[in-house]
């Protein structure tokens, strides 16, 4: 595991972080607020001997990077990155097929925590991100993704194709999403699976498309031409379970 500390903001994200074992250095609540949900994360908190500071709207509003604490934050916290094999050891746990969402340079954390909440819905191992020219988990990640980062193990890896190299000797495949491909229906998604999603603007580099055995087109009917990376990354993962599920 590779740490690195962060600051968790919103109630559903601190109170999943909690109930996930993340022990943060201490909880900011906002004085004078009551509610069912803040009174959770006090009780939570104090129930793991975490320090419980309140403290003013004002100061939360100034140490907030999503500006949307939702008047709770947990300070001090350590975010641990996993690595790649321990996805693999997980899915050997669970005695079902490897499947890994891997990320081609997502660079809002927007879409990186909606992914990682994707990721955790759909049963994914994990999430591989790069160490460069990516977003990295951060409390805007924590909040969108509405607590999964606490449950969905994330991997930072210096290069996909290295990577990719890696797993397909240990028997994975990899499909990326591109318009110019095959109808996601119309492919076999089954078994170990590692998804690719590429960057918003210039989609999957030209590399890693390289590595990937199958590449997807997501039907689609509109005046537009391209879907938001993390809607894409949504709608091919639930095809991926559609067909285990199917399969199973």
């Amino acid at each position: 595991m590779r740490y690195e500390e962060i600051s968790i903001e919103g109630r559903n994200a601190v109170t999943e972080a909690l109930r996930a074992g993340t022990k943060p250095e201490r909880i900011l609540l906002q004085s004078g607020l009551k509610d069912p949900a803040i009174e959770q994360v006090k009780k939570l908190a104090l129930s793991k001997k975490i320090k419980v500071d309140y403290v003013s709207k004002e100061e939360l509003d100034r140490k907030s990077e999503t500006k949307h604490h939702q008047g709770v934050m947990a300070v001090g916290a350590n975010y641990e990155y996993a690595e790649v094999d321990e996805m693999l050891a997980l899915a050997r746990e669970r005695g079902e097929d490897p499947f890994l969402i891997l990320l081609d340079g997502i660079e809002d954390p927007h879409n990186l925590g909606a992914i990682i909440r994707t990721a955790n819905l759909a049963g994914a191992h994990g999430v591989v991100i790069l160490k460069n020219r990516s977003a990295s988990v951060t409390s805007t990640v924590a909040r969108t993704s509405a607590g999964a980062v606490a449950f969905t193990p994330v991997a930072r890896v210096a290069n996909l194709s290295t990577l990719m190299e890696q797993l397909k000797k240990e028997g994975m495949w990899f499909v990326c999403a591109d318009m110019d491909g095959t109808v996601m229906y119309d492919l076999n998604l089954t078994g170990p699976i590692g998804l690719v999603i590429g960057n918003e603007g210039s989609g999957v580099s030209r590399l890693v498309r390289e590595h990937c055995d199958m590449v997807a087109s997501i039907p689609m009917k509109g005046d537009i031409d391209s879907l938001n990376a993390s809607v894409a990354a949504g709608i091919l993962s639930f095809e991926i379970v559609r067909q285990k599920v199917k399969k199973s």
